[in-house]
């Protein structure tokens, strides 16, 4: 039976994808080697994990405007997530999502969105709904 999460309107394409989840804040300029595509920063909980082309379960987004340009980067090298889900985002990550045309959604109605999705969910993202569905568990 799938689960719908309720969230804040986001930013791009409706995707479905596996999900990688931790209890861990976001940046793209130093938790992510952006060649690799894997976390890098050693004391990230999803270090050595290959962020590609999977739903990002996060905390919450940090850093400045180097992470907005750094999305559209690896977007364009074909070298990022599927989607980020946060429990908040900044406007930062918000405007560099767009300008990549990656999925983002943030602000879940049920809570916690680092516990209400687990690692390996298959889910379905939909920004411009405000919804994400957990189809597989």
């Amino acid at each position: 039976m799938p689960i719908v999460l309720k969230c804040h309107v986001g930013v791009g394409p409706k995707i479905r994808g596996r999900a990688l989840v931790a209890d861990d804040n976001f940046s793209a300029r130093y938790d992510l080697d952006r060649i690799r595509g894997v976390f890098s920063r050693p004391q990230h909980k999803l270090a050595g994990q290959s962020y590609r082309d999977v739903v990002l379960v996060l905390n919450t987004a940090k850093g400045g405007v180097a992470s907005a340009w750094m999305l559209h980067e690896m977007k364009s090298r074909g070298v990022c997530p599927a989607a980020i889900l946060l429990n908040s985002a900044n406007t930062i990550l918000a405007q560099g999502a767009a300008l990549a045309d990656l999925s983002l959604c943030d602000r879940f109605e049920a809570g916690d969105v680092t516990e209400l999705i687990r690692k390996g969910d298959d889910v379905e993202v939909e920004p411009l709904a405000g919804k994400v569905t957990i189809l597989n568990r």
